[in-house]
């Protein structure tokens, strides 16, 4: 039974995903190549989603790899806050042109743009160390090894009536 739904399901999907690519197909012919992509649009929007960052733990440091295409250092701003928030920041300005340029596409995000990351307990903030070449920031965060806490045993005392 349960294998007959999920066939059922599958072959819906399936059939839904053809007739979905058969009207952009049409879309297409109509209007040429270059549509409208919700998807695009909205990643060209989103801060987050316009300055992909990659997070990896070695064994000595925390490094986050930051794309940033067409910035510079002097555009880009990197900070940690006393509660171990790495923040990535900025702004992409805008091209300035003259009044006889005729724009066909803009995909390129400009304006600001952030990126917040918490660290854990396990960072030493003092020997952050970062670089920017070609558009792409690495920002190394040094680890160190945090103390376990202590135990300490107590005595339960009797209490006399």
């Amino acid at each position: 039974m349960i294998s007959s739904i999920c066939t059922l399901y599958s072959s819906l999907l399936y059939s839904h995903f053809i007739e979905s690519r058969r009207k952009m197909a049409l879309i297409s012919q109509l209007f040429g190549d270059e549509i409208y992509d919700p998807f695009l649009s909205m990643v060209n929007k989103c801060p987050v989603l316009n300055t992909p960052t990659d997070w990896k733990e070695t064994p000595e440091a925390h490094v986050f790899i930051s794309d940033l295409p067409g910035l510079n250092k002097k555009e880009v701003n990197v900070e940690i806050d006393d509660e171990r928030v790495l923040k990535i920041y900025g702004e992409r300005k805008e091209d300035k042109d003259d009044k006889n340029v005729k724009w066909h596409r803009v995909e390129r995000c400009r304006g600001e743009f952030r990126r917040s990351f918490w660290l854990p307990e396990n960072v030493k903030t003092d020997g952050v160390k970062a670089s920017m070449e070609d558009g792409v920031l690495v920002v190394t965060v040094p680890k160190q090894e945090v103390k376990k806490p202590e135990k300490k045993m107590i005595e339960i005392e009797e209490i006399k009536c």
